[in-house]
């Protein structure tokens, strides 16, 4: 018996040296795996017609979307559409066959970038480009959502995907959304989705930190930004856990009231998706713009760089015969004047239109966006900025768009006055090119509020 134990003893060492030197698994952990950043693009950036010419814009007002002194005067050469000169009239060489604008009396800007723009069809698009948002991303959509948009033979601003925002159950909108149950399918939907062409990535409300903190360190490794939808998870978890924007303002309520009035908001959104309809105006009505607790949340913000998409207008409400409600009217009126502190303490603000919004007419919600963003405090110099650099950074595209520079993609704008004066001049669009070709356009200015 002794013998035997013995025996079978040595077999099972004999055993588990054979087992471990078996070749293992190779499963990589997250920090192993190596760097993969991508280089985004727009999905459509190969069928956008380039110009094979030389184009000079002369005489106009030259707005960079950079923040500095305009110049007025200005050229811009445009040649196989790059900018290959920016100065004063005169002050570098034209090529003899070049076909010259004469701009007088305009200003010229940067094409602007819309960063919340919502699918909507070939015509609202077509009109978006005619009034200058040569740029768009889809927080939230199926790609092949654009499918009917992108063989329609028109010529469409870039688009900027990002896929469908990724939720929990119950998700608000089932068909633009993946759901996730953990931080090990998240990472994996994040990957799908930049295999894809994903310039983004959009978490949705229902996500928690831990998730979202796996999802960012995941579009971390291909150097993609991530945008969040927040009404159940606070901004700071958000922040906290790596987001690098915020849309709507709606999304930082939470973290500006009480503790027991914010989990008695989120457990109403988390029992009813459509609580947060009415729910979030009656929260921001609340608000104490002058609390140590807004202060607090603003200078969060900044410390962390991250972006506010702010997407005023889809919340505006205005007091009328017919619209009577003081608590909306109250909470729209705060949400103002939390954009324009965070602004004035440091906080990056972009220009997103939500594409719809109630007082805005068809192809013009972007334009209601630069004036609320305006009554907010910006500045028009910071509003032009928001809409244009601020937004290229918040893309990470700004290496190509976003200012008119030397070497960058010929994506310009120009409207009839001064916008630095008069913001309501964005609505005088009067022509539009794209990668140094001009697009149709007929713009008659809206009926404004």
């Amino acid at each position: 018996m002794y013998i035997s134990k013995i025996a079978g003893f040595l077999f099972g060492c004999l055993l588990l040296v054979h087992c471990t030197s078996e070749p293992q698994a190779t499963h990589k952990t997250q920090t192993e795996i190596p760097s993969q950043k991508v280089e985004i693009r727009a999905v459509n950036e190969d069928v956008i017609p380039t110009a094979k010419k030389s184009i000079l814009i002369k005489g106009a007002l030259l707005i960079d979307g950079l923040g500095g002194e305009p110049l007025n005067n200005a050229s811009i050469l445009v040649e196989d559409g790059l900018i290959t000169e920016v100065g004063e009239e005169g002050s570098f060489a034209v090529p003899d066959m070049a076909e010259v604008v004469e701009a007088e009396g305009r200003a010229v800007l940067p094409g602007l970038l819309d960063a919340h723009y919502h699918q909507g069809n070939i015509e609202l698009i077509t009109k978006f480009l005619s009034h200058g948002v040569t740029s768009i991303r889809d927080p939230g959509a199926w790609e092949y959502r654009y499918k009917e948009i992108r063989s329609a033979g028109r010529v469409i601003p870039r688009l900027f995907l990002t896929g469908p925002h990724l939720d929990m159950f119950p998700p608000a909108y089932p068909k633009n959304c993946v759901i996730v149950r953990d931080a090990e399918e998240a990472r994996a939907r994040v990957a799908d989705f930049v295999a894809d062409g994903a310039s983004a990535i959009k978490v949705y409300y229902r996500l928690t930190p831990e998730i979202i903190r796996a999802i960012c360190e995941e579009a971390d490794k291909y150097g993609i930004p991530t945008t969040a939808h927040l009404e159940i998870t606070t901004a700071t978890d958000a922040m906290a856990a790596g987001i690098d924007g915020i849309e709507h303002v709606t999304s930082f309520g939470t973290g500006l009231i009480p503790l027991p009035e914010a989990e008695a908001y989120r457990q109403r959104v988390m029992a009813d998706n459509n609580a947060r309809r009415y729910g979030r105006y009656d929260v921001w009505s609340k608000i104490d713009m002058n609390s140590a607790q807004t202060d607090t949340l603003i200078s969060k913000i900044v410390k962390s760089g991250t972006v506010i998409s702010p997407t005023l207008a889809i919340f505006e409400y205005q007091l009328d015969e017919e619209h009577t409600d003081s608590t909306k009217a109250k909470g729209f009126q705060n949400m103002l004047a939390f954009v324009g502190k965070a602004k004035k303490a440091g906080a990056s603000v972009v220009a997103g239109s939500h594409t719809y919004v109630p007082y805005a007419e068809f192809g013009w919600a972007y334009q209601r966006e630069l004036e609320l963003l305006a009554q907010s405090g910006l500045s028009n110099t910071e509003v032009i900025q928001a809409a244009t650099i601020e937004n290229a950074r918040f893309f990470r595209i700004e290496d190509r768009l976003g200012s008119i520079e030397q070497g960058k993609q010929a994506d310009l704008v120009l409207v009839n006055g001064n916008p630095l004066n008069d913001i309501k001049a964005m609505y005088k669009v009067e022509r539009v090119m794209l990668n140094g070709t001009w697009v149709p356009t007929s713009n008659q200015e809206p009926q404004r509020p």
